[in-house]
């Protein structure tokens, strides 16, 4: 009798286990498809809004200059000790085998193809997506939402649009920032600290880093940053149950940023690399 008891609890166990592994995957790819829906709407919204002259300027240029004022200098600090590192240790790796002049080439792609927009991805990820998700997230818990459906105006025009063109305007330029304080950290390191020359740091930092390396790493900065303004807009608008709500729309923005990024950065530096292999330039 006894066995037979805790087989059932076992059995009832492992079917709450399944239920509830099923309704996560469910929810999972609900908010997936809400996601992909408001990227769509925000999308064909602006190309609308530019061409009806209904655009909201000023508000994006806010958000952009928000986003800049938050995430500028944090970059700065980012992009120094990230090209000392790297100059360091492919500096000691090279130097061991006696190629030294090539410090700029390696110090250079790691920078530009990988370090600098991955920098980018997650400065937007964890200082923009934080603010966007609190301001909307607060604007929801206030009904304040609400009342924009209730007047007719549509959040995805008044408040997801501008926040997503300032987005991809910001994403660039701060990845243009990491790229030149990173290489200018990584040249000072190598030429003060490592013996190496200016004119063979750059000769091999121009023969191995083609237009084609900086135009893929500002493609991603922009994938990132796109991806980065939905997930924060979705979490923001999305968010109930008072201020603990905002807190869990915050976290679970940032963190799903940052998780998205990794993913999203690993295909696309499979695919780069399948169609656009490393050569000198």
């Amino acid at each position: 009798m006894g066995s037979a008891v805790r087989i059932s609890g076992v059995s009832a166990a492992a079917h709450a286990v399944r239920d509830n592994f099923a309704d996560t995957v469910l929810s999972a790819l609900r908010t997936f498809g809400r996601a992909v829906e408001m990227a769509g709407a925000a999308t064909g919204g602006g190309a609308r809004d530019l061409i009806a002259g209904r655009f909201q300027w000023r508000e994006a240029i806010h958000q952009a200059w928000r986003m800049i004022t938050v995430t500028a200098l944090p970059a700065i600090l980012m992009a120094v000790p990230f090209g000392v590192i790297v100059s360091v240790q492919v500096g000691n790796l090279i130097h061991t085998l006696g190629a030294d002049s090539l410090l700029g080439a390696t110090g250079g792609l790691g920078v530009i193809k990988q370090g600098a927009p991955m920098a980018t991805g997650f400065l937007l990820g964890g200082a923009a997506a934080s603010a966007i998700a609190a301001d909307l997230g607060a604007r929801t818990i206030r009904e304040e939402i609400d009342a924009l459906h209730v007047m007719g105006i549509s959040p995805i025009n008044r408040l997801v649009i501008p926040r997503m063109t300032a987005m991809l305007v910001v994403a660039p330029l701060l990845n243009v920032l990491i790229i030149f304080v990173g290489v200018l950290a990584g040249y000072a390191v190598a030429i003060g600290g490592q013996g190496v020359t200016p004119g063979s740091y750059w000769a091999t930092f121009g023969a191995f880093t083609s237009v084609a390396d900086v135009g893929v790493s500002l493609i991603k900065a922009v994938i990132f940053g796109f991806i980065v303004v939905v997930i924060a807009c979705q979490r923001g608008l999305e968010a109930k149950g008072g201020p603990r709500g905002v807190a869990d729309a915050v976290n679970a923005a940032v963190v799903l940023s940052v998780v998205s990024i990794v993913v999203v950065n690993l295909v696309i530096t499979q695919v780069t690399a399948l169609f656009l292999p490393m050569r000198i330039a």
